[in-house]
Formats: C-alpha cells, sequence, structure tokens
C-alpha cells in the first residue's frame, strides 16, 4: 500500500501539471515532461489515502485504549466506525499504489536498472514485512473481535498500527536515499551497489523526515476525526461520538502541529541547509547569497530580474533559524550553476509557503479549539466548529505541498549528486505512449474517486451506532 505513498522519491512529481508542461517544456524533452506528469498524478491521488491511514491507525489504538481502560463500549464502537474508514482508504490506497510499482520498468528503466539494487532492498521489505503485517491484522480487527476479545482486538489494532508506521517507514528511507545517498559504491558500468544495509535504513535524513512526514498524517488523521465530529455535533447527530471525536482530535493535533513545526520541521530544514543548500535558497527564494538573512514571509519570485518582487521580509531571521546566528551567511541561488537549479523555483517557493503558511493556520486553530475545550464550551461553539469542519480538506493540500516542495527542489536530479531525472527515464517509452496510458489512468481514477466518496458518505450517514428507524411518541 504504501509503495506510492514515498514513491515521490522515484520521478520527483512536479505538481501543477499545466504549470509543468507550460514552464518545463521548452527545456527538456517532451517526454521526460510526460513521464514526471505521469507519475506526479498518480503518485498525488495515490497519497490522498496513506497520510489518512497512518494518522488513523494511532487515534484507532487510542480510542481501543481508553476501551479497555474504562470498559465503556462507547470507545468500542466508535474505534469499529472508524476502522471502517480506515479500511475504505486501505483498500484505495492498495489499488492505487500497485501502478506505481510497474512505473519503474514501464517509465523509468534506466533508473531501476542503476539503483535497483539499493532502493529494492526498503521496498521488498515494506511489501513482504510491513504491507502483509498490516493488511492481516485488519482482516482480524474487523472480522474477529468476537474471537480475540477484548485485549485480542486491542493487539489487533495496535500491530494494524505497527505495520502501517514502519511501511512508512521503509518507504522515506527510499526517498531519503535519493535525497542523500549513503552506503553505496558505483560500479563499472555506473551501476549503484549498497555497501551498508544499515547506512541505508539508519540514514539521517530519513529519520528527520520520517518525523516530520508522519506528524503530517497524524494532522490529517486529528483534522478528520474532528471535522466529523464537529459535523455531527452541528447536525444533532451521534453527539456523544462527536464529543469524543472532537476531543480526541483537538488533543492529538495541538500535539502534531507543534510537534510538526519543532522539532520535526526544524531539524529536517537545518538538515536541508548542510546538505541541498541550493534547494533550500530555492525555498525561500533567495536569489543571493547574504549574511543575516530574511526570511520571506510573502513575495513573488522574479525569475528574469533574479529578484523576489514585493517581499515582506523578517531581516536575518533565516539565517538564525538554519545556523543559529544571527550573522551567518546563507547561500542563494547565484551561489551555484543555473544548470543545478530546481527546474522550477517559482513552483517550489509556493509550494513550501503554502506548506508552510498552513502549518501556522492549523496551529492556531488547535491551540483555539484546546483553550476552549479545556474551558469547556468547544461543542456548544458553533463558529468554531464551523472552521474545524471546514479545515478538512487542508492538511491534504499541506501534505501534498510539502512532497512537491522536497521532490521538485531535489530537481534536476533523480538522485541527489548522482544521477539526472533525464537519464533515469524509459528511452524506448514515447510521450505519445505515456500520454495513452496517463490519459486511461485519469478516467480510471476519476471513477475511483466518485466511488470512494460514496462509500465514506454510506458510512459517515450511518454512523457510530445506528439510529432507530422508529422512534414511539412520548406518552
Amino acid at each position: 500500500m504504501w509503495l506510492g505513498a514515498a514513491l515521490f522519491c522515484l520521478t520527483t512529481p512536479a505538481g501543477v501539471y499545466s504549470l509543468i508542461l507550460t514552464r518545463l517544456g521548452a527545456s527538456m524533452p517532451d517526454a521526460l515532461v510526460v513521464h514526471r506528469l505521469h507519475f506526479a498524478f498518480t503518485v498525488t491521488f495515490h497519497y490522498l489515502f496513506p497520510q489518512l491511514t497512518m494518522g488513523l491507525a494511532l487515534l484507532i489504538v487510542i480510542l481501543k485504549s481508553m476501551a479497555l481502560r474504562t470498559g465503556e463500549e462507547h470507545y468500542n464502537r466508535a474505534a469499529r466506525f472508524w476502522m471502517k474508514i480506515f479500511g475504505i482508504n486501505f483498500a484505495l490506497g492498495v489499488v492505487t499504489g500497485i501502478p506505481m510499482e510497474f512505473q519503474f520498468g514501464t517509465n523509468w528503466a534506466q533508473f531501476s536498472r542503476a539503483a535497483g539494487g539499493v532502493i529494492g532492498q526498503t521496498l521488498a521489505m515494506e511489501g513482504i514485512f510491513s504491507f502483509f503485517l498490516e493488511s492481516s491484522f485488519l482482516g482480524l480487527f474487523l472480522y474477529g473481535e468476537k474471537r480475540l476479545g477484548p485485549k485480542g482486538h486491542w493487539f489487533a489494532a495496535f500491530m494494524v498500527f505497527l505495520g502501517s508506521w514502519l511501511s512508512g517507514y521503509l518507504i522515506v528511507a527510499t526517498d531519503a536515499w535519493m535525497q542523500r545517498p549513503v552506503g553505496y559504491s558505483l560500479g563499472p558500468n555506473g551501476e549503484i551497489t549498497l555497501t551498508s544495509f544499515w547506512g541505508l535504513l539508519l540514514n539521517r535524513w530519513a529519520l528527520w523526515q520520517y518525523a516530520h512526514n508522519m506528524s503530517g498524517a497524524v494532522i490529517t488523521a486529528a483534522f478528520v476525526m474532528a471535522a466529523l465530529g464537529a459535523f455531527y455535533l452541528l447536525v444533532g447527530r451521534h453527539q456523544s461520538y462527536g464529543q469524543t471525536f472532537v476531543r480526541l482530535g483537538v488533543m492529538v493535533g495541538i500535539i502534531a502541529t507543534l510537534f510538526q513545526l519543532f522539532p520535526s520541521g526544524d531539524g529536517q530544514g537545518r538538515l536541508l541547509a548542510r546538505h541541498q543548500p541550493l534547494t533550500l535558497a530555492a525555498m525561500e527564494g533567495l536569489f543571493h547569497s547574504q549574511k543575516g538573512a530574511p526570511i520571506a514571509l510573502v513575495g513573488q519570485p522574479d525569475m528574469e530580474n533574479q529578484r523576489l518582487d514585493n517581499p515582506l521580509l523578517i531581516p536575518r531571521t533565516l539565517s538564525f533559524l538554519t545556523y543559529r546566528h544571527w550573522a551567518s551567511e546563507v547561500k542563494g541561488l547565484d551561489a551555484f550553476p543555473q544548470s543545478d537549479w530546481p527546474d522550477n523555483v517559482p513552483l517550489v517557493y509556493y509550494a513550501y509557503h503554502v506548506m508552510v503558511g498552513l502549518g501556522t493556520i492549523f496551529i492556531a486553530i488547535m491551540l483555539v479549539c484546546a483553550w476552549k475545550l479545556w474551558k469547556g464550551t468547544l461543542y456548544a461553539s458553533r463558529g468554531t466548529l464551523w472552521v474545524l469542519m471546514l479545515s478538512l480538506p487542508f492538511p491534504y493540500i499541506a501534505n501534498t505541498a510539502g512532497w512537491m516542495t522536497a521532490e521538485v527542489g531535489r530537481q534536476p536530479w533523480v538522485i541527489y549528486g548522482l544521477m539526472r531525472t533525464a537519464a533515469g527515464v524509459s528511452p524506448q517509452v514515447s510521450s505519445g505512449n505515456v500520454w495513452f496510458t496517463l490519459l486511461g489512468f485519469m478516467g480510471m481514477y476519476l471513477v475511483l474517486g466518485i466511488l470512494f466518496l460514496f462509500l465514506l458518505y454510506r458510512v459517515v450517514e450511518v454512523g457510530p451506532e445506528p439510529l432507530p428507524l422508529f422512534v414511539p411518541p412520548k406518552s
């Protein structure tokens, strides 16, 4: 399932598809543009599902733990309800993830030939260990509660959580190696051979990226749970469950949003400055190296004049955040050859600022909700509940923007410093062939998306506890 979740690593999804074609088409072969577009579409659609299941796995374990500790059936019903939503997302994640495995051979044969001996290790472990662990215990959770008993059912939920998070780590470790290759050697024909298995698994980049990625997944799940709870409270249905969903979503969400900022975001950013300073310059719109570099809250990159138009700057902040010294020099784009620049600097800049801006809003929302929850006024505050409910899609946008920042920012490398993206494609596959399959995937995924929304609607409509069909009148 998680194969596609991090195979943002492969072709470095370029995000805004029409923008890619217009901005990149003049500077790279048409087939390469469409190959990237193809993978960008499939992986972006796919990752809508794993980010929720990875976050929900943790929340379901919390609900089952509360059921085990209190003995209240209320929490068991809540856990079963969310596991149904988990199962739907899991199924769609599997269906949309499998095609990306074949894209290694069909679209990126040269990359697979060169690096298959390295990335094959983590991808095989993800499929053999994590996926089967998760899927097996998911079946036991959904259909084996009576035979397992309370403790066994809790254990099944925990193993689903363990499998999904282990799967996430192995995929992130794959991407981290492509961002910062370690533990390898080059063969006589250019093939890349793994020399340190533990170097691959314990890559420092993987540790920070995993922490940042998983906190993003938990934020998505926390907002989805809180949003659905707010919906139930606003419409006056399943109110006890609505309160539970809002309370748990806010409590977990406040921790996850703060963790996303520090230490995970800070650690990832400092690692980026050390190993990919060019990407950092593109993210910040820093065209010229300078000491005491400012951080840009807003602004528009002007590539022709190599400047940031209409900037709103906080002086010297970037230097301090990056190197812990107000006067440190931060390298700008001008410190590197233009041939090594990301091929779409404005997209990297805007994606990064969308991610950071939304992350700041998430912290503000969760702080207000946590305050009202502590005061005991949240459930009756319809305005705040509306904000929670309408916030549901934005964590998906923030996670997608974050991956776009990382993967488009790594361009023009598919393996940073080792292999350029243009060298990794399948040379015998024409742009017409890729367009044909891409249009087919778009049609199939449209149908899958409609089916997904229909199934979710049915689950949400029934709710955690079916309402009685007939309520007798009071005498």
